[in-house]
C-alpha cells in the first residue's frame, strides 16, 4: 500500500531524470506537497515514446484505464502489485507503453500499535533527504460526460523491506537511479527492475496523526513525535535523529 506521498521540493530538484529541461516559469507556481493524497494531481515524469522527450506533469492520482466505460472512471485504483501489474486488465496496456516515475521526498505508512485506538503513522524518506523516484504508470481515459481526456497514473508497490516491513507488508517500488532510462523506454516487461529497495539508505521515524487528514498539507505534520512504546529496537536504530 502506498497511500500518501511527499512532493516538498522545488520542481526542478524533482525532476530527477538526469536530462529533463524543465524551465522555472513552467512550474514556478506548484505549491509543495507534504501530504499528498489520492484524487490530486502530483508531479509525474513521463517519457514520449515517439520522440524520446521527458515531461514533468501535473497527473492525477487514482488511475483510469483506457478501456473504462464506468462514466464516473471505475474504481480508480491507486496502487498496482508487482506481481500482477503485467496480466490485470486495468494496468498491462499501461505497464507496457505508459510506464512513468513518480518522484518524491518521501511517502507514508501506518502501524496498528497494540493498546492504541488509532495506527500511528510514519514518514519515510531516504536518509541523505534526496528525493527518489517510485515506479508508476500513466493512463488517458476520455470522459463520456465532457469528452475531455483525463490523464492518471497509479503506483506499483512490492513486498516491503526489512525497515518497512516493521510497518506494513507493502512498499512503494523504488527505482535504482540506473534503472530509470530502461524504466520509461519501449522494454514492454522490466519487471527485474520492480524489487524491494535496501533499507540501509532509508530512514524512518513516527508523526503526528494530523497527517491522517490530507486537509493538513503542511510541515508540521512530518515532526518527530514520541515512539510508539511497543516499536521493535531495529526500527528505532533506523529512526530519523
Amino acid at each position: 500500500m502506498c497511500g500518501r506521498v511527499i512532493q516538498s521540493s522545488r520542481p526542478l530538484r524533482l525532476a530527477i531524470v538526469e536530462g529533463l529541461d524543465v524551465s522555472d516559469s513552467r512550474m514556478g507556481n506548484i505549491r509543495p506537497r507534504y501530504n499528498a493524497a489520492p484524487s490530486q494531481e502530483l508531479l509525474v515524469i513521463r517519457q514520449n515514446q515517439k520522440t524520446g522527450e521527458r515531461l514533468l506533469d501535473l497527473i492525477k492520482w487514482g488511475l483510469i484505464a483506457h478501456s473504462c466505460t464506468d462514466p464516473r472512471g471505475g474504481r480508480k485504483p491507486i496502487n498496482a502489485k508487482a506481481e500482477t501489474v503485467a496480466q490485470l486488465p486495468t494496468f498491462l496496456d499501461a505497464y507496457a507503453q505508459r510506464r512513468c516515475i513518480v518522484p518524491v521526498d518521501g511517502f507514508f505508512e501506518w502501524r496498528a500499535i497494540k493498546g492504541a485506538r488509532a495506527k500511528q503513522p510514519y514518514a519515510i524518506a531516504m536518509k541523505d533527504g534526496a528525493p527518489f523516484g517510485l515506479a508508476g504508470l500513466w493512463e488517458n481515459w476520455r470522459n463520456p460526460n465532457t469528452g475531455e481526456w483525463e490523464r492518471t497514473f497509479a503506483i506499483i508497490t512490492v513486498p516491503s523491506n526489512e525497515l518497512v516491513g516493521q510497518i506494513h507488508n507493502r512498499m512503494p517500488a523504488i527505482l535504482q537511479p540506473s534503472s530509470y532510462d530502461r524504466w520509461l523506454g519501449p522494454d514492454r516487461d522490466p519487471r527485474d527492475l520492480l524489487i524491494s529497495y535496501p533499507s540501509e539508505s532509508m530512514t524512518t521515524w513516527p508523526i503526528s496523526t494530523r497527517v491522517n487528514s490530507p486537509d493538513n498539507d503542511e510541515p508540521s505534520p512530518l515532526d518527530r513525535t514520541a515512539e510508539p512504546f511497543d516499536l521493535w529496537a531495529p526500527l528505532k536504530s533506523g529512526g530519523r535523529a
